[in-house]
């Protein structure tokens, strides 16, 4: 393989000497660029390596023939590193998560893929990085790709929905008007049934649109129910109790879950975990005034999925609901008592995604 270094030669630990190095990988689509340092921070290769299976073997290979690798630290684990990733944790070695290198430092070096790679294992070899990455092997990994095709279908039956009815619209009076009062399942499966007119002419085309249109939604539909199931299943496999929580659904679950990864251990507290879904509190005082705002940072679905767990509370939960009134009294605003609640939801939610096999512990946001 070509160094994509500067030219020179790398230093081959002797085969006596068990030192330890580290791995810092700059992943791509097709390549990947690979560079190997110890931990004092000499810099002793790096090369690029095919994104193939049998090039991450001769990966491995190449990094360990500098001595004992224990660490990698890999750009875009959830991505274009992923398999990369479970590779590295196959053959035992731990993975970092590594953000790309900071931009006011790579406009003062430059950059280059080469510099990306020994960046991603220094960033390993400081401490800069130290999530674990996920290891998407699990039913998390299913319901991340069950959660994905259910949000395209539903995006798509949302825009033909919206193009059968402006479609009805403009069509032929005696048309619109045998399809008018009905609901929308009866409605697309009138129109589903329209016969093809022999003739040419609006009229024609218009029943052939609207044919094709309502057969699409009946189908998308089919998808989105086969889907709803399967993610019901995969929560149920993952974490039994979660969907018995109050407010809990397939949807909010699966986002959840997603959001901890197949291996939540390596968020390693509640307040860790709060923080990954955006709500631990973030101070905003100023002289006299205390307070807290929210936080606007951490996973955005993650935060939505327990603002939709908390509203559902505050709708149908007595103690939520007295939990309000409550701090309302003690002159709360709304918001900040929402985002209180998320906050015990997401310490509820940690404590059944950490042990899947507690039992679900109810009205804890109260």
């Amino acid at each position: 393989m070509p160094n994509i270094t500067q030219p020179t030669a790398p230093c081959h630990i002797p085969a006596g000497v068990a030192e330890e190095v580290l791995l810092g990988v700059d992943t791509h689509k097709d390549v990947h660029a690979a560079a190997v340092v110890t931990v004092l921070g000499a810099a002793l290769d790096g090369r690029s390596f095919p994104a193939t299976t049998e090039d991450y073997r001769q990966l491995v290979s190449w990094a360990r023939s500098f001595g004992v690798m224990r660490r990698a630290g890999v750009e875009c684990t959830g991505s274009y590193g992923a398999a990369l990733t479970r590779h590295l944790r196959a053959e035992g070695i731990e993975v970092t998560e590594v953000n790309q290198p900071d931009k006011a430092a790579r406009r003062r070096h430059g950059k280059t893929d080469a510099v990306d790679a020994e960046a991603a294992a220094r960033a390993v070899l400081s401490g800069r990085a130290t999530a674990s990455a996920k290891t998407s092997d699990g039913p998390v990994e299913m319901l991340r790709l069950f959660k994905l095709a259910k949000g395209s279908a539903i995006k798509s039956r949302t825009q033909a929905i919206n193009q059968l009815k402006s479609v009805l619209v403009s069509a032929d009076a005696t048309l619109r008007e045998s399809l008018a009062g009905l609901t929308n399942p009866l409605l697309f499966k009138r129109c589903a049934e329209l016969e093809a007119l022999d003739t040419l002419g609006p009229a024609a085309a218009a029943h052939h649109t609207l044919r094709l249109l309502a057969r699409r939604i009946q189908h998308l539909t089919e998808e989105i129910n086969d889907l709803n199931m399967r993610i019901t299943e995969a929560v149920k496999v993952r974490t039994p109790g979660l969907l018995e929580v109050n407010g809990v659904g397939p949807d909010s679950a699966a986002v959840l879950l997603i959001a901890a990864g197949d291996n939540p251990e390596r968020v390693d507290s509640e307040a860790s975990f709060a923080a990954l879904c955006g709500t631990s509190p973030v101070e905003a005082s100023s002289g006299k005034t205390q307070r807290r705002r929210l936080n606007r940072g951490g996973d955005r679905q993650a935060n939505a999925a327990l603002y939709r767990i908390v509203l559902s509370r505050l709708r149908w939960d007595a103690r939520t609901q007295d939990y309000l009134r409550r701090r309302l009294a003690e002159g709360k605003t709304r918001r900040e008592i929402i985002r209180c609640l998320k906050r015990y939801v997401a310490r509820e939610i940690y404590r059944l995604i950490i042990t899947p096999g507690a039992a679900a512990t109810s009205g804890a946001a109260a």
